[in-house]
């Protein structure tokens, strides 16, 4: 996604193990929501009329048309970051962008293994325009969930419509077909203020010629509370200049906290647009192409080019997730 001089910015894209990954809950450090218990998910449910035009409204020339959206926070999302008093201003934040790989800053990933199948491009409709994102298919007690980033379902006040995970997304085709979203979640901090500290979010798609997700692509575990400054490997579509949402994209390096104005995890990057919402992982394991889940792709600050940051998943992310599982 381009990077702008005076507005804030979002990503959009997607990413998803072989079946049986584990949920990882280890508490190596505090979440930075604190010990209060976290509150509960905001949800939308899609009409079943919306979900049967889902069905054939994505065809491949849409998909492929698909914008990879250009979006700004709002003032309230910007005041989030909680910008020190005596910066004078507030931070220019864009959409993510994917992590500076070794030995390449985002380049496709030529591996095999379960992120090719659990990863995938996420297409919705954002007032009016056609649009998409990147997900990833996790471990849950209704094989049938995906996580993205806050505004890959919601965004500007309204949620998005025609929401449908494409895994394994290639040019147009869709291998393992399209899952139609017939719940979207979100974090109630995005719900409220687009606090880009906690812009995740979860899809439960329903089953697609008798058989549920997971069963089909796989699905990778997801980790909770597992403290910063890790090894990651981070996925996604970008579909901005210089990629073109045809390939899986990847980025991998030592990650760390952000220092400036959010709790994010920070990673280098070079990632566009339409890879929002497209995952992270530790323990990532390049032959088998599993790993624990533990962001996702979602801003950048414009005056530091070529990072990418994901929120953390502490007790906010799991209450989200454990309410999507449970649908």
């Amino acid at each position: 996604m381009r990077r702008h001089r005076t507005a804030a910015g979002i990503l959009m894209t997607v990413s998803a193990l072989l079946t049986g990954g584990l949920v990882g809950t280890t508490t190596a450090q505090a979440a930075p929501s604190g010990t209060s218990p976290a509150p509960q998910a905001e949800v939308r449910t899609v009409p079943l009329a919306e979900q049967r035009t889902s069905r054939t409204f994505w065809t491949a020339e849409r998909m492929r048309s698909a914008t990879p959206l250009d979006l700004h926070l709002t003032p309230q999302a910007a005041r989030s970051l909680k910008v020190p008093e005596t910066s004078g201003s507030t931070p220019t934040v864009v959409p993510a962008t994917a992590p500076t790989a070794f030995p390449q800053a985002g380049g496709p990933w030529t591996g095999d293994g379960a992120v090719v199948s659990t990863s995938g491009r996420v297409f919705f409709t954002f007032q009016g325009r056609t649009a998409s994102c990147s997900g990833n298919a996790v471990t849950s007690q209704n094989a049938s969930t995906v996580i993205t980033a806050g505004h890959c379902v919601k965004y500007q006040g309204s949620w998005h419509t025609n929401w449908v995970f494409v895994p394994a997304y290639d040019n147009g085709n869709a291998p393992y077909g399209q899952w139609t979203a017939t719940r979207t979640l979100t974090t109630p901090q995005w719900e409220a203020s687009e606090d880009i500290n906690h812009d995740v979010a979860a899809a439960v798609v329903a089953p697609l010629n008798g058989r549920k997700l997971t069963s089909v692509v796989g699905a990778q575990g997801i980790q909770f509370n597992g403290g910063y400054n890790k090894r990651m490997y981070a996925f996604g579509f970008p579909a901005a200049s210089p990629y073109d949402g045809s390939k899986l994209i990847y980025c991998s390096g030592n990650s760390s906290k952000d220092f400036l104005f959010s709790q994010d995890h920070s990673l280098a990057c070079n990632m566009t647009g339409g890879s929002s919402g497209g995952p992270w992982f530790t323990g990532f394991d390049e032959t088998t192409g599993t790993g624990l889940q533990v962001s996702v792709n979602s801003f950048g600050y414009t005056f530091l080019p070529n990072r990418m940051f994901g929120p953390y998943f502490g007790d906010v992310a799991k209450a989200l997730y454990d309410k999507a599982q449970a649908s």
